[in-house]
């Protein structure tokens, strides 16, 4: 005769808290959908009420009739997918570099990566301003008011986590598969694309999640560093239209912010199982 099996207290209480924890998580993403599809008489309503019963999509409406929207989309798309893949390209090879090769300097440099993301963002901007304004000058393209602006900075502050972080993976692999593939005929640059970037990979996603949000919602820099060329604004500057003197439309942003999440939420669902193993990886190490 078999018993049903009795869950133990702590057990219970773990998944309780978890359940409780995603709940909170997940309400104020619950709050700007709903808020997106209220009526503008709901959403300025002084009694919110955590459902509607007329649903409308008039936000969505106002928010797709911007008319550099669409622009704004695909300049996020771009910066964003540049940002992942060059920062992942070299992290990968910067990380194998500090790992696997013994020089001078080598845990000085280890240790200004972390010194690196100590400083924050808004200490370098004014900096970054002017070098880009220089810059601009000698070579086109990384100038204030392009894409390059808004590439190059995120490039540089993904990199430090990214190198960081992706030499716990490299380190688990073994030196002695890379002496067989040696041995077996394999040079150094089959072994790093083949072999070594393969058992690697689900650190790069770990990382690419990382710079990819931080790219996508930046704000300060598309505010900052494209002053007058708004054809080459991202995403996050399209909120700025539902700003009005008048009075702030509310369901636009929602609208717009709803809109802005979807691709994140794609990126997640596409590496979901990379990620979670290459956050275990981290963890392990």
């Amino acid at each position: 005769m078999s018993f049903p099996r009795v869950r133990r207290p702590w057990r219970l209480a773990a998944e309780a808290a978890a359940v409780l924890t995603a709940a909170v998580v997940a309400f104020p993403l619950y709050w700007m959908v709903l808020s997106a599809v209220k009526p503008a008489g709901e959403v300025q309503s002084e009694d919110p009420r955590p459902w509607t019963s007329q649903p409308s999509l008039d936000a969505f409406r106002r928010v797709f009739g911007q008319q550099d929207f669409a622009r704004y989309f695909l300049n996020s798309l771009l910066v964003a997918g540049t940002v992942v893949m060059v920062s992942a390209v070299v992290a990968f090879l910067a990380a194998t570099a500090v790992t696997r090769f013994r020089f001078r300097f080598r845990t000085t440099l280890l240790v200004m990566f972390l010194v690196a993301q100590m400083v924050p963002v808004e200490a370098l901007t004014i900096p970054l301003f002017f070098l880009l304004r220089d810059a601009g000058q000698t070579v086109p393209g990384i100038g204030l008011n392009t894409l390059g602006s808004l590439i190059l900075p995120h490039i540089a502050f993904s990199l430090p986590f990214a190198i960081w972080m992706l030499r716990g993976f490299v380190r688990a692999v073994p030196e002695a598969l890379e002496e067989a593939a040696y041995l077996d005929g394999a040079g150094r640059s089959r072994f790093l694309w083949q072999i070594l970037f393969p058992l690697v990979f689900p650190g790069l996603v770990a990382t690419s999640v990382f710079s990819f949000i931080s790219t996508w919602n930046d704000f300060l820099f598309a505010k900052s560093f494209i002053v007058s060329a708004t054809e080459n604004s991202t995403l996050p500057m399209a909120l700025l239209v539902f700003f009005k003197d008048e009075g702030n439309d509310w369901g636009g942003i929602m609208a717009a912010s709803t809109v802005m999440t979807v691709p994140v939420l794609v990126f997640f669902v596409l590496v979901q199982r990379r990620l979670v193993s290459g956050l275990g990886g981290a963890v392990k190490d």
